[in-house]
């Protein structure tokens, strides 16, 4: 079984899309987790766009890097700029990758304009993380 840590500065959205994302599509293959470097909680939003797809992410929790101290991941995935930056070059002890992915808007309005944001960044990161996994898986 390969681990993740998804990171992202607040925790809030797009890690926390990945992290439901990636235990859906690759159940029982592939167990993520994710963190931020200073969390917000999880967005209402992102619970919004992905119960659309059938992925429950309401019980998520939005937990501090610090969490994940001393534990061992396969891959430490960060999907944003600022948490590339801050995150400790070695944490989680396996191989460190960036795949950013724009920011989601700072707010819980489930405007129209803000859903469809949401909407395209988590098919993105689906589409991305999937091309990702499926090779990895199919390495050995």
């Amino acid at each position: 079984m390969i681990t993740v840590l998804f990171l992202c500065t607040g925790n809030a959205s797009r890690s926390q899309m990945a992290e439901g994302l990636v235990n859906h599509d690759f159940a029982g293959r592939v167990a993520t987790y994710s963190a931020g470097i200073n969390p917000k909680g999880v967005s209402r939003l992102a619970v919004i766009v992905m119960a659309e797809i059938g992925i429950d992410i309401s019980h998520h929790t939005s937990d501090p890097l610090q969490r994940f101290q001393g534990q061992t991941f396969d891959y430490v995935i960060t999907l944003c700029a600022d948490a590339d930056t801050l995150c400790p070059q070695h944490f989680g002890g396996g191989q460190r990758l960036h795949l950013g992915f724009a920011d989601t808007p700072h707010t819980d309005r489930p405007t129209a304009e803000n859903l469809e944001i949401y909407r395209q960044t988590r098919d993105a990161i689906r589409d991305r993380l999937r091309i990702f996994f499926e090779a990895k898986l199919a390495a050995g």
